[in-house]
C-alpha cells in the first residue's frame, strides 16, 4: 500500500504522485489535469487547492485511498490521515458497492470512463451524488498498474 503524508511544501505537495496522475490521464485521454508547463511543485500545489475533487487509490486487493485534494477531504468530512486509511469501497454505502465495483472493472478494462455518476457517503453519513466524473487507471513509470483516480466538480447532497 502506498501511503503518503499530507501534501505540503516539505513533500512538494506530492509532486511525483501528481505527475503520475497527470501522465496517466494524458496516456488514456490526451487531456491534462493542469497546465503541464508549470513547475511540478506548482502543478501539485494547484491540484491540492483545485476547485474540483481529485482522489486516487492504490492497487491493493482492497484498494485504499492514497490521495484526496483539499476539497475532497472537506466533501468526505475527513482529515488526511482518515481519508488515506480508508478502503475506497467504504466511500460508498454497502448497497452502492456492487455498482462501484462494476465501474472500477470497466475502468480497468478500458483505461478510463467519463460521465460516471454514483452515490458516496461522508464520514458523518452525509450522502452525495457524484456527477459527471472522469475515472482513469494510473500507471507507474514502467506502464504497470499503479491504482485508479477520479475527478469531478459536480455533486449534489441527498436528503
Amino acid at each position: 500500500m502506498t501511503r503518503f503524508p499530507q501534501p505540503s511544501t516539505t513533500n512538494r505537495f506530492l509532486a511525483d504522485h501528481m505527475a503520475r496522475l497527470q501522465a496517466s490521464l494524458w496516456h488514456w485521454t490526451g487531456r491534462e489535469l493542469i497546465d503541464s508547463t508549470l513547475p511540478a511543485v506548482e502543478q501539485a500545489r494547484a491540484l491540492f487547492e483545485a476547485p474540483f475533487i481529485l482522489v486516487s487509490h492504490d492497487t491493493a486487493d482492497d484498494p485504499v485511498f492514497n490521495y484526496g485534494n483539499r476539497i475532497a477531504l472537506a466533501l468526505w468530512e475527513m482529515s488526511w490521515d482518515e481519508f488515506t486509511a480508508l478502503p475506497s469501497r467504504q466511500s460508498a454505502e454497502p448497497m452502492e458497492q456492487s455498482a462501484r465495483a462494476r465501474l472500477l472493472a470497466e475502468v480497468t478494462t478500458h483505461g478510463f470512463i467519463t460521465h460516471y455518476e454514483g452515490i458516496r457517503i461522508s464520514r458523518t453519513g452525509r450522502r452525495f451524488l457524484i456527477q459527471d466524473a472522469l475515472v482513469w487507471n494510473l500507471l507507474d513509470e514502467t506502464d504497470q498498474p499503479y491504482g485508479q483516480a477520479a475527478m469531478f466538480s459536480q455533486w449534489t447532497f441527498l436528503a
